[in-house]
C-alpha cells in the first residue's frame, strides 16, 4: 500500500491525493515543488482548477497500539501507527520499585 501524495494549490488550498509516481512526474517537469516532507506535501506553481474530495479519517483503538488511516473514496491514502507507552511506563515504575 503506497502512501499517496497530498498537493496544494499556489493559495495552499489542498487538492485530492495523488500517487506518489504522479508526483514524481509533476517534480520532474517542474510543475510543483515539495512544500513539506512529512507527510510529504507537494505544492503546484500554476492555477489548477480541481476540487478536492474529502478525507475521512478511521481510528482503530487498541490496548498496544492505535492504528489510523486516512481514506479518500474509499481509498486509504495515509496509514500510520501509534504505539501507546502506558505499559512501558508501568513495567519501568515496577523496576524501580523493586530496587529500592
Amino acid at each position: 500500500m503506497p502512501n499517496f501524495v497530498f498537493v496544494l494549490n499556489p493559495d495552499k488550498q489542498p487538492l485530492s491525493a495523488i500517487h506518489p509516481a504522479k508526483a514524481r512526474l509533476l517534480l520532474k517537469e517542474k510543475k510543483a515543488a515539495v512544500f513539506r516532507r512529512y507527510p510529504f506535501t507537494i505544492i503546484f506553481k500554476e492555477e489548477v482548477r480541481q476540487t478536492a474530495e474529502p478525507i475521512k479519517i478511521k481510528l482503530d483503538p487498541g490496548s498496544q497500539t492505535t492504528g489510523i488511516a486516512l481514506v479518500q473514496s474509499n481509498q486509504v491514502i495515509l496509514g500510520a501507527e501509534l504505539t501507546h507507552r502506558g505499559q512501558v511506563i508501568s513495567k519501568n515504575l515496577t523496576s524501580r520499585r523493586q530496587f529500592g
